[in-house]
């Protein structure tokens, strides 16, 4: 199998970017953006991805016809610190379809570094996670298919720290599911990684920030419990990492499922939503934390035998985010949506996941199409820390070398 893989290097002046890819698949180069969504009242939002993988803080404008480089998604593989607790996902919100957009094609994995045009078909749903959770306390060899990764010098005597923000689909979550990917990430680092995933359930960026009220306020975003100094009240969580966080370690974000409710207090607009990664990102920098900007992970939905992205605009306001505040961006939209390709999920049995589907993409979802069963949630993991390392993040240096080999 082949994948592109694309390093970053960063620099307080911008970044650069060279893809090389495995000799079998033709040589170096990457694939376009094929990132566009539009918006409907009420937080309806469709959109389309292509092929792209990672995104560096000099990268073209999304949807500007230049190209963005690509990381193929890695196969599922075999510790973290548990500090939310989550139940299971209850009824699920689903706004009305917007109108598609069309793209060049379906996303092939294939397509990755090979020159061609990779687009996937429009998605018509933003879904809502749904998960109700409360919050609570808390080198290797990287060679592998693509002519090996090395990881900038760092000091790997160190114990460093990986925190995460997130919604369900990254929170440690329940026994057997739905879980998230954030409780296997640990799994693929070694024992000088401690993993704090703060994920939490039902959560849009600033609920899990900030106390949110239920009321919304005339410039359209919810309101915010104050002090009697006007700041905004913090949630535990937050507050947690502002005074622990650290030199070295690492921030990973991950929101964008939950903003686009319509009523309060989960809508986020998406100026504020990325005024928010904006106050993440600066509070992680002022304390030596590398942050990471992680667009939403993709819903399984199919256009046929095709599936198609499913989180709009979201996915582009992290990555302008990632560019407006130099930060390195994960694309988990489009590769989620590739290793779904990949993994021929589309079409899916009965039109929908369920409790009753069955097959390989009953065993990847956990009841809905939305949630990720352990299996699901390793294997995103895995694509998460493939990620990391074609970044060249210093965590990198700490990866297993099973973490960075294609399957």
């Amino acid at each position: 199998m082949f994948r592109a893989l694309c390093f970053f290097s960063l620099a307080s002046c911008g970044a650069t970017v060279a893809c090389q890819g495995n000799p079998s698949g033709g040589g170096t180069t990457s694939s376009p953006s094929g990132v566009t969504a539009t918006s409907q009242p009420g937080g309806d939002v469709s959109a389309q991805t292509g092929s792209t993988g990672l995104s560096s803080m000099t990268s073209s404008p999304v949807g500007s016809g230049t190209t963005r480089p690509a990381v193929a998604p890695m196969q599922q593989s075999s510790s973290t610190a548990d500090v939310n607790s989550m139940s299971a996902p209850s009824d699920e919100l689903h706004p009305s379809p917007s109108s598609a957009v069309s793209t060049s094609g379906p996303i092939q994995p294939s397509d990755v570094g090979q020159g061609t045009s990779a687009g996937g078909a429009a998605g018509t749903t933003e879904q809502l996670d749904a998960g109700v959770g409360d919050e609570g306390g808390a080198p290797g060899d990287l060679s592998g298919a693509g002519g090996g990764i090395t990881a900038p010098p760092v000091d790997t005597a160190r114990e460093r720290r990986v925190w995460i923000a997130g919604d369900s689909t990254v929170a440690n979550g329940n026994t057997p599911c739905p879980t998230g990917w954030g409780k296997h990430f640990g799994e693929l680092f070694d024992d000088k990684i401690t993993v704090v995933n703060s994920a939490a359930g039902g959560r849009s960026v600033r609920t899990w920030m900030y106390q949110v009220q239920t009321q919304m306020g005339d410039d359209g975003e919810c309101l915010l419990n104050r002090d009697g100094t006007g700041e905004p009240l913090l949630q535990d969580r937050w507050q947690a990492m502002l005074d622990e966080m650290a030199e070295g370690d690492t921030l990973l974000i991950q929101f964008g499922i939950n903003d686009g409710a319509a009523t309060c207090d989960r809508h986020v607009g998406l100026d504020a939503f990325k005024e928010s990664y904006g106050v993440l990102a600066a509070a992680a920098k002022a304390r030596g934390t590398q942050p990471v900007f992680i667009t939403p992970v993709s819903a399984i939905a199919c256009n046929g035998d095709v599936p198609r992205g499913t989180r709009g605009g979201f996915v582009d306001a992290t990555i302008e985010a990632g560019d407006e505040f130099d930060v390195p961006v994960v694309d988990l939209h489009a590769l989620s949506v590739e290793r779904y390709t990949e993994l021929g999920f589309c079409p899916i049995p009965g039109g929908d996941v369920t409790a009753r589907t069955d097959g390989d993409v009953g065993e990847y979802f956990c009841d809905d199409h939305t949630h990720f069963s352990p299996s699901g949630a390793r294997d995103m993991a895995q694509i998460m820390a493939e990620a990391v390392a074609a970044l060249e993040l210093p965590l990198a240096a700490y990866l297993l070398s099973s973490a960075g080999e294609a399957p």
